[in-house]
């Protein structure tokens, strides 16, 4: 049997940063909110789902998650502008949790004249985690923690 290695390094690029690792006006909650598109270059061929955070380093809230998504069918590409709501249909029918984005993408809004740093983490898992989409980050992680085979983040500013 072949051994599972767990926790590597997932390397993706994402469109809603610039070569600074600028946040694109689109992308943010001062632009059309949409969620980027991610093409991951190294995905585990044991993968069977992905899972996206994206979090607010600069909050009082330590590491304040901003957008929460599971159970999206593994591949080397997340399209742009993930619908909100519980369930994505056009994402195999992939779980948006609770965060600063209730069930959708809420992307970067510091206060005017503050420049906040943003994490996006992808990971990639080998089962779906069966949890409520009313779940927040803590509980998802908590549940795959056992599951996550790789994981790679890319931080991003955004003013």
């Amino acid at each position: 049997m072949m051994e599972i290695m767990h926790n590597a390094v997932l390397e993706f690029e994402c469109s809603g940063m610039d070569s600074g690792n600028r946040f694109s006006i689109e992308y943010t909650g001062r632009g059309q909110d949409i969620s980027p598109e991610f093409v991951i270059k190294n995905l585990s061929p044991d993968a069977k789902t992905l899972a996206v955070t994206l979090e607010d380093l600069s909050h009082p809230i330590r590491d304040f998650t901003h957008w929460i998504i599971w159970n999206i069918p593994a591949a080397d590409r997340i399209n742009k502008n993930i619908p909100a709501g519980r369930i994505v249909p056009v994402l195999g029918n992939a779980r948006q949790g609770t965060g600063y984005g209730l069930h959708r993408y809420a992307g970067p809004k510091p206060p005017k004249g503050k420049t906040h740093t943003y994490r996006f983490t992808i990971y990639s898992l080998d089962c779906e985690i069966n949890i409520s989409a009313n779940s927040m980050k803590r509980r998802f992680l908590k549940k795959a923690q056992k599951h996550i085979l790789q994981k790679g983040s890319i931080v991003g500013e955004f003013e």
